[in-house]
């Protein structure tokens, strides 16, 4: 189990502020910057986006830093437009879906936020600070740096400290406003999180920063847990203070579950853990076994099997596994002891190595009709980057395509796999 723990302590959170400090994790923090620079042509009214990742130097310790030029000539816009230039960006982007979700719920979250302190409809909401093109870059450069290093995969646990959220008055659009910002506040309200108030007199969390960190739901502490440490990241924001260091701390490792023998290895980052839930069963019928099969299918599992078996007492059975993440144990063996009737089920959890995967969606004609195709593709990524294991049609396509055209599933596999060279030359 990875473990990314949040140092909020002496900073408070702002979207510059954690994308800096995530950028130290990543292989190639300029690629994603480069990425990021497309955005001006995503969102209306934005003329000139350069961005750079800097290093400073505040009471000895090397600082990563966001330099960020923005030319832009619409102070608000409204959430509508906000929304559509973001899943236009998106749907043009190579993360994945889990990345996606994740930087539409936090624009979501800024955008609720704005309207439960106006009391509009969100459709009538007009943001303003919020709005700015550095908001998409937060939003979206943290999805993206999250991504990299499989952030969104539940072998990272995420947690943070106590937020430190100032205090004093802050000025925007709406006048002068104390701190922490009404939006800001909102968000935090309807997360987990743990704050308090100072200890100096400014803001040091953002609407953006909170709604960040709320939608990764960590698990709040007050010291980082047991790990193997792998790197520390220490990032600082625009701000800077007399009496306040302002710097946030990234500590990033290894649970001590695991050898970590191997550190450096590339397979490294793509460990998780997974729970095994067994039962034996040798007073059930196939009829039984089948509807079982069916009805977990519908749960949130990774996988299920049946084996045949022979008992102690030389009658036939079956060997029932389950594969789920740990935190549906509990609730996975209740439902099996109701369905089967068996009288016990042994779980295990265990680490296991599962690379990265996404979908490319691509149209293929076949007898003078367009049909749309999904490919997994899997792949490591490295610092020699990235190392494609597979790119695999969908098979619930390639069957819907056969009953449509009357050719067998094989003759459409393929007319379809001629797409596979293609899309591993632009990958």
């Amino acid at each position: 189990m990875r473990i990314l723990y949040i140092d909020l302590l002496n900073s408070g959170i702002s979207g510059d502020m954690f994308l800096a400090g995530l950028l130290g994790l990543v292989p190639e923090p300029n690629v994603i910057l480069h990425e990021l620079q497309d955005l001006k042509n995503w969102l209306p009214n934005v003329t000139k986006l350069d961005i750079e990742l800097i290093y400073t130097e505040r009471s000895g310790i090397q600082l990563n830093q966001l330099k960020i030029d923005i030319k832009e000539t619409k102070d608000h816009r409204t959430a509508k437009t906000l929304q559509k230039s973001l899943n236009n960006f998106l749907l043009n982007s190579k993360i994945s879906d889990s990345a996606k979700n994740y930087a539409n719920n936090v624009l979501k979250s800024l955008i609720q936020a704005e309207a439960d302190v106006h009391g509009e409809l969100i459709e009538k909401i007009h943001l303003h600070e919020l709005s700015s093109v550095d908001t998409f870059i937060d939003i979206i450069g943290i999805a993206t740096a999250l991504d990299r290093i499989n952030g969104f995969n539940k072998g990272l646990r995420i947690s943070c400290g106590k937020i430190p959220l100032g205090a004093g008055k802050v000025k925007t659009k709406h006048g002068i406003l104390a701190i922490p910002a009404p939006a800001t506040l909102k968000i935090l309200e309807k997360s987990n999180l743990i704050t308090f108030g100072g200890p100096i007199e400014s803001e040091l969390v953002t609407p953006t920063g909170a709604a960040l960190l709320a939608n990764l739901e960590p698990q709040v502490l007050q010291y980082p847990a047991e790990m193997k440490i792998i790197k520390s990241v220490y990032s600082t924001g625009q701000k800077k203070f007399d009496n306040f260091s302002n710097v946030l701390r990234l500590i990033y490792g290894e649970d001590r579950g695991l050898s970590l023998s191997n550190s450096s290895h590339p397979l490294q980052k793509y460990v998780e853990q997974v729970s095994v839930l067994e039962t034996d069963v040798d007073d059930v019928s196939g009829e039984i076994l089948g509807n079982f099969i069916t009805t977990f299918e519908k749960e949130d599992i990774l996988d299920i099997q049946i084996f045949p078996s022979i008992t102690k007492k030389n009658r036939p059975g079956h060997i029932i596994k389950v594969l789920c993440y740990p935190e549906q144990i509990f609730k996975l063996i209740e439902k099996i002891v109701h369905e089967l009737g068996t009288l016990g089920v042994r779980f295990n959890i265990i680490n296991r190595v599962c690379i990265s995967r996404k979908i490319e969606r691509r149209s293929i004609e076949i007898n003078e009709k367009t049909y749309e195709i999904d490919y997994k593709i899997s792949f490591i990524q490295s610092d020699k980057g990235l190392e494609i294991v597979n790119i695999k049609p969908e098979y619930k396509d390639l069957k819907k395509i056969s009953e449509d055209t009357g050719s067998t599933i094989k003759k459409v596999q393929l007319i379809v796999n001629a797409e596979i060279k293609q899309i591993y030359n632009n990958l």
